[in-house]
Protein backbone atom coordinates (compact mmCIF):
# COMPACT_ATOMS: atom_id res chain seq x y z
CA UNK A 1 0.00 0.00 0.00
CA UNK A 2 1.02 3.57 -0.66
CA UNK A 3 -0.13 6.87 0.84
CA UNK A 4 0.75 10.52 0.46
CA UNK A 5 0.11 13.17 3.07
CA UNK A 6 0.85 16.87 3.12
CA UNK A 7 4.52 16.31 4.04
CA UNK A 8 5.10 12.57 3.73
CA UNK A 9 5.10 9.64 1.33
CA UNK A 10 4.45 6.15 2.71
CA UNK A 11 5.41 3.11 0.68
CA UNK A 12 6.64 -0.45 1.10
CA UNK A 13 10.37 -0.82 1.75
CA UNK A 14 12.55 -2.05 -1.08
CA UNK A 15 15.94 -3.79 -0.97
CA UNK A 16 17.72 -0.61 -2.09
CA UNK A 17 16.34 1.16 1.02
CA UNK A 18 18.51 -0.96 3.34
CA UNK A 19 21.35 1.57 3.84
CA UNK A 20 18.92 4.42 4.59
CA UNK A 21 16.83 2.19 6.85
CA UNK A 22 19.93 1.10 8.75
CA UNK A 23 21.12 4.71 9.14
CA UNK A 24 17.70 5.85 10.39
CA UNK A 25 16.91 3.10 12.91
CA UNK A 26 20.34 2.05 14.20
CA UNK A 27 19.91 4.25 17.27
CA UNK A 28 19.55 2.64 20.68
CA UNK A 29 17.02 5.30 21.73
CA UNK A 30 14.72 4.05 18.94
CA UNK A 31 15.39 0.30 19.05
CA UNK A 32 14.82 0.03 22.82
CA UNK A 33 11.22 1.14 22.22
CA UNK A 34 10.51 -1.54 19.61
CA UNK A 35 9.38 -5.05 20.48
CA UNK A 36 11.22 -7.06 17.82
CA UNK A 37 14.22 -5.07 16.55
CA UNK A 38 17.52 -6.29 18.03
CA UNK A 39 20.27 -4.15 19.50
CA UNK A 40 22.78 -3.53 18.13
CA UNK A 41 20.87 -3.11 14.87
CA UNK A 42 22.95 -3.96 11.79
CA UNK A 43 22.74 -3.47 8.04
CA UNK A 44 21.98 -7.22 7.81
CA UNK A 45 18.96 -6.64 10.11
CA UNK A 46 17.71 -3.88 7.78
CA UNK A 47 18.19 -6.14 4.75
CA UNK A 48 16.35 -9.01 6.46
CA UNK A 49 13.47 -6.72 7.46
CA UNK A 50 13.08 -5.50 3.88
CA UNK A 51 13.33 -9.03 2.43
CA UNK A 52 10.70 -10.49 4.78
CA UNK A 53 7.48 -11.61 3.15
CA UNK A 54 4.62 -9.25 3.96
CA UNK A 55 0.98 -10.11 4.33
CA UNK A 56 -1.29 -7.95 2.18
CA UNK A 57 -3.69 -7.54 5.09
CA UNK A 58 -0.91 -6.31 7.40
CA UNK A 59 0.95 -3.66 5.38
CA UNK A 60 4.24 -2.18 6.54
CA UNK A 61 5.57 1.02 5.01
CA UNK A 62 8.56 3.29 5.24
CA UNK A 63 7.85 6.96 5.97
CA UNK A 64 9.63 9.41 3.69
CA UNK A 65 9.77 13.15 4.21
CA UNK A 66 8.95 14.78 0.90
CA UNK A 67 11.51 17.40 -0.14
CA UNK A 68 12.36 19.38 -3.25
CA UNK A 69 15.16 16.84 -3.78
CA UNK A 70 15.36 13.18 -2.88
CA UNK A 71 12.90 12.04 -0.19
CA UNK A 72 14.42 11.43 3.27
CA UNK A 73 13.63 8.26 5.19
CA UNK A 74 12.03 9.44 8.44
CA UNK A 75 10.68 6.21 9.92
CA UNK A 76 8.41 3.23 9.43
CA UNK A 77 4.76 2.47 10.16
CA UNK A 78 2.33 -0.35 9.67
CA UNK A 79 0.56 -3.38 11.04
CA UNK A 80 1.48 -6.80 12.23
CA UNK A 81 -0.34 -9.76 13.73
CA UNK A 82 0.13 -10.32 17.43
CA UNK A 83 0.48 -13.90 18.70
CA UNK A 84 -3.21 -13.80 19.72
CA UNK A 85 -4.17 -12.92 16.10
CA UNK A 86 -5.14 -9.32 16.82
CA UNK A 87 -3.92 -6.63 14.43
CA UNK A 88 -1.31 -4.31 15.96
CA UNK A 89 -0.36 -0.82 14.78
CA UNK A 90 3.24 0.30 15.25
CA UNK A 91 5.68 2.94 14.11
CA UNK A 92 9.04 4.56 14.79
CA UNK A 93 10.51 7.90 13.77
CA UNK A 94 14.22 8.63 13.25
CA UNK A 95 15.70 10.96 15.86
CA UNK A 96 16.24 14.00 13.53
CA UNK A 97 12.48 14.02 12.91
CA UNK A 98 11.22 13.71 16.51
CA UNK A 99 8.71 16.33 17.57
CA UNK A 100 7.67 17.35 14.05
CA UNK A 101 4.32 15.53 14.01
CA UNK A 102 5.33 12.95 11.42
CA UNK A 103 4.14 9.96 13.48
CA UNK A 104 0.69 11.51 13.90
CA UNK A 105 0.47 12.55 10.24
CA UNK A 106 1.53 9.11 8.97
CA UNK A 107 -0.67 7.43 11.59
CA UNK A 108 -3.78 9.21 10.34
CA UNK A 109 -3.10 7.96 6.81
CA UNK A 110 -2.50 4.38 7.95
CA UNK A 111 -5.58 4.32 10.19
CA UNK A 112 -7.65 5.51 7.22
CA UNK A 113 -6.24 2.53 5.28
CA UNK A 114 -7.17 0.21 8.13
CA UNK A 115 -10.73 1.48 8.16
CA UNK A 116 -11.39 2.09 4.46
CA UNK A 117 -9.25 -0.45 2.57
CA UNK A 118 -8.45 -3.23 5.04
CA UNK A 119 -11.91 -2.97 6.65
CA UNK A 120 -10.51 -3.63 10.11
CA UNK A 121 -12.94 -3.23 12.97
CA UNK A 122 -10.33 -2.86 15.71
CA UNK A 123 -6.60 -2.32 16.04
CA UNK A 124 -4.30 -2.50 19.02
CA UNK A 125 -1.09 -0.65 19.82
CA UNK A 126 1.25 -0.19 22.72
CA UNK A 127 4.23 1.72 23.99
CA UNK A 128 6.75 1.07 26.71
CA UNK A 129 5.81 3.25 29.67
CA UNK A 130 9.19 5.01 29.63
CA UNK A 131 8.34 6.32 26.14
CA UNK A 132 5.37 8.64 26.87
CA UNK A 133 5.76 10.51 23.56
CA UNK A 134 4.42 7.42 21.77
CA UNK A 135 1.44 7.40 24.10
CA UNK A 136 0.65 10.99 23.17
CA UNK A 137 0.73 10.07 19.47
CA UNK A 138 -1.61 7.13 20.04
CA UNK A 139 -4.02 9.32 22.01
CA UNK A 140 -4.02 11.95 19.23
CA UNK A 141 -4.95 9.15 16.83
CA UNK A 142 -7.94 8.20 18.97
CA UNK A 143 -6.55 5.11 20.72
CA UNK A 144 -7.85 4.41 24.22
CA UNK A 145 -5.77 2.94 27.02
CA UNK A 146 -6.43 -0.74 27.78
CA UNK A 147 -4.04 -1.28 30.70
CA UNK A 148 -0.39 -2.11 31.32
CA UNK A 149 1.29 -5.46 30.63
CA UNK A 150 4.86 -6.75 30.60
CA UNK A 151 6.18 -7.05 27.04
CA UNK A 152 9.47 -8.32 25.73
CA UNK A 153 11.74 -5.91 23.83
CA UNK A 154 14.49 -7.50 21.76
CA UNK A 155 16.42 -4.21 21.88
CA UNK A 156 16.33 -4.16 25.68
CA UNK A 157 16.79 -7.93 25.89
CA UNK A 158 14.15 -8.06 28.61
CA UNK A 159 10.50 -7.45 29.34
CA UNK A 160 9.35 -3.99 30.35
CA UNK A 161 6.00 -2.41 31.29
CA UNK A 162 3.98 -1.62 28.17
CA UNK A 163 0.80 0.45 28.06
CA UNK A 164 -1.68 -1.22 25.72
CA UNK A 165 -4.22 0.69 23.59
CA UNK A 166 -7.06 -0.12 21.25
CA UNK A 167 -8.95 1.74 18.55
CA UNK A 168 -12.43 0.65 17.50
CA UNK A 169 -13.02 1.42 13.82
CA UNK A 170 -16.46 -0.06 13.12
CA UNK A 171 -18.76 1.95 15.35
CA UNK A 172 -19.67 5.45 16.44
CA UNK A 173 -16.70 5.23 18.83
CA UNK A 174 -14.30 5.49 15.88
CA UNK A 175 -16.08 8.61 14.64
CA UNK A 176 -15.85 10.11 18.12
CA UNK A 177 -12.12 9.36 18.18
CA UNK A 178 -11.73 11.18 14.84
CA UNK A 179 -13.54 14.18 16.33
CA UNK A 180 -11.08 14.18 19.24
CA UNK A 181 -8.18 14.25 16.78
CA UNK A 182 -9.76 17.15 14.90
CA UNK A 183 -10.36 19.03 18.18
CA UNK A 184 -6.73 18.46 19.22
CA UNK A 185 -5.52 19.81 15.84
CA UNK A 186 -7.58 22.97 16.24
CA UNK A 187 -6.36 23.51 19.80
CA UNK A 188 -2.70 23.21 18.83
Amino acid sequence: MFARTERLALRPGWAEDAPALFAAVADEAIVRNLASAPWPYTLADAEAFLAAERCLTAPSMLIFRRTLGAPQLAGAIGFGRRPDGEMEFGYWIARPFWGLGYATEAGRAVIAMARDSLRLSRIQAGHFVDNPASGRVLQKLGFRSAGVVQRYSAGRREAAPCREYELILDSGEAAAADDCVADARMAA
